[in-house]
């Protein structure tokens, strides 16, 4: 998505939630901001608006939802390989790329790490 990404995580074993997403995030806006730096020679702050401009890449919090069973899992797995569509961002769940989609329905390896033992049931639907 283009201002917010969705994540299916297992609990760690190390930790807690909040701080691997607060690693996770730190170390995206670090190499992001460094990146942009490289391409333009220019601090990033100039490509940016206001939060990025003062420095945030990401908004402060994020929502979680504990999934307890397999059915809410898949049901999870399905909204967010449909957000795109729903968003009119592409046509059909496939055409997303950073999206599990491909490796729940065909099994390919895409630009999104899926890193589980079990594959989960995914079908596919005409969206109305």
């Amino acid at each position: 998505m283009p201002e917010h990404v969705h994540l299916l995580l297992s609990e760690p074993e190390r930790g807690n939630p909040s701080l691997v997403l607060a690693a996770f995030k730190q170390a995206f806006a670090h190499r992001l901001r460094r990146e942009l730096r490289a391409q333009t020679g220019v601090h990033a702050d100039a490509l940016w608006s206001t939060p990025v401009a003062v420095g945030h890449v990401w908004q402060r919090r994020f929502y979680d939802f504990v999934v307890f069973s397999e059915n809410k899992r898949v049901e999870k797995l399905r909204y967010m390989h449909r957000n795109p569509v729903q968003r009119g961002l592409v046509l059909e769940p496939q055409q997303q790329l950073w999206s599990s989609f491909r490796h729940y329905v065909y099994g390919e390896r895409g630009a999104v790490l899926v890193n589980e033992i079990g594959r989960t049931a995914v079908c596919i639907r005409k969206i109305s």
